[in-house]
């Protein structure tokens, strides 16, 4: 299969070409034949002309790359190599919504051939793979699983924003149907990251192993958003704490805010959803996702009571939020979580202005129901800064006190203004 492929007797397909399946495709595309699918045809045509939608990758990285864009599943027949990197998110319920991933397995098994691979890059539950996906392909190709074809997971762990872990240069998990499978999953891996590989026993084990990547940071997060909530009742600065406690060689760097994006604040929920299948209600992962999932909502209800403790008064007092993407300097707002903040302050009939340098002001319109204004003005009751975009850093307390009233509020989520503001009246997590 690696022989044939870098020789381009056959061709890689990726299909999903978002913040993880494009820096595959491209990559895998300096070393042999890609076919790169999204269902989108206007995506398509962006990355047609060098553009990467998701805002994440320059024009550079386009260069040098044998790589078809399409939108017709028919031109996946050429491939025999098939890399799957849809989204995984959950719906309303906080339940897993499988629908990308069941929908584009569809599409492989209508076009599989014999001898053909099927590798899964989506975050899901140990057993989707096999349990979901297989039995989909299976019917839609009519071929035999592992006798005809064979399937391997091999978890993303792109983190967005980041230009230090890219694609290459972090350690990849892959993981087979059976010893073959692993192999060919490996070799053809290897042609592309430098990190290196480490080959799981199996296809739960990738699964697993994702899921908890994850996990592991949402119950720290949380943990240290509860440690928030205490402090902040014993008047105690929370970062300030962290700091004293982070002088210990052992402590771990986490820290309190608001946890949103299409991983930390969704692949627990994989993992507690496929818990209950089995009998078993979780307690810890289940906890820290239910304190991150009101750390907006507080943060919201918390200006309130500061204001009011001001002499503001609430109906109609104007709110500035700074940063409306998940995290800082990207321009993703999937799952965002200061969309809870700019909800609770509206419910208290209060008007809020969001401005952000990264963010899509009709995307945030058309998944939120607010847009960004055009301009800010100077008699802000509070202002909070919600994401610490490196454009707010050198921002100091004159700028703040020349867009607030005399006795407004100044909310600094992360901590990032720590110190630096003596005259206005602060909070932060």
């Amino acid at each position: 299969m690696i022989d044939k492929l870098l020789t381009k007797e056959t061709k890689l397909s990726v299909i999903g070409l978002g913040y993880v399946g494009l820096p595959i495709a491209l990559e895998f595309a300096r070393k042999m034949s890609v076919i790169g699918f999204d269902i989108k045809p206007d995506r398509v045509e962006m990355m047609k002309k060098g553009i990467d939608p998701s805002n994440e990758l320059n024009a550079k990285a386009f260069e040098g790359t044998d790589i078809l864009y399409t939108s017709n599943p028919e031109d996946l027949k050429e491939a025999t190599f098939h890399v799957v990197a849809v989204p995984t998110p959950i719906n309303q319920h906080n339940l897993p919504e499988l629908t990308p991933l069941l929908s584009a397995t569809r599409s492989v098994g209508k076009i599989l051939k014999k001898g053909d691979y099927v590798v899964f890059e989506s975050t899901v539950y140990p057993g989707c793979t096999e349990g979901d996906c297989v039995p989909i392909l299976e019917q839609e190709s009519g071929l035999k699983f592992n006798d005809d074809f064979k399937v391997g997971y091999s978890p993303e762990r792109i983190n967005p924003g980041d230009k230090e872990h890219t694609l290459t240069k972090i350690l990849k998990i892959v993981s087979g149907s059976d010893e073959e499978a692993l192999a060919v999953v490996a070799d053809v891996y290897s042609s592309i990251i430098e990190a290196g590989i480490h080959k799981a026993s199996s296809i739960k084990v990738a699964e697993a192993a994702k899921i908890i990547e994850n996990t592991q940071r949402d119950v720290n997060i949380g943990l240290m958003n509860e440690l928030s909530l205490i402090f902040n009742r014993m008047g105690i600065n929370t970062f300030e704490v962290l700091e004293a406690a982070g002088t210990k060689w052992n402590f771990l760097n986490f820290f309190p805010g608001l946890v949103g994006g299409h991983c930390i604040g969704v692949d627990p929920y994989y993992l507690t959803y496929k818990a209950n299948e089995l009998g078993y209600h979780s307690k810890i992962i289940n906890g820290g996702r239910f304190i991150n999932d009101s750390m907006g909502a507080y943060v919201a209800k918390t200006t309130v009571k500061k204001l009011i403790s001001n002499s503001n008064k609430i109906n109609g007092a104007k709110v500035l939020i700074m940063g409306a993407t998940f995290k800082e300097n990207v321009s993703d707002i999937r799952n965002s979580k200061v969309a809870d903040v700019v909800n609770e302050l509206k419910s208290f009939s209060i008007e809020v202005d969001v401005i952000d340098p990264y963010a899509s002001s009709e995307e945030l319109m058309e998944e939120y129901g607010y847009g960004l204004v055009d301009k800010i003005d100077g008699d802000y009751n509070a202002v909070i800064v919600a994401v610490n975009h490196r454009e707010y850093a050198d921002l100091d307390e004159e700028y703040f006190k020349s867009i607030l009233v005399e006795n407004g509020l100044f909310v600094d989520v992360k901590g990032i203004y720590r110190n630096k503001i003596n005259e206005l009246s602060y909070w932060s997590l």
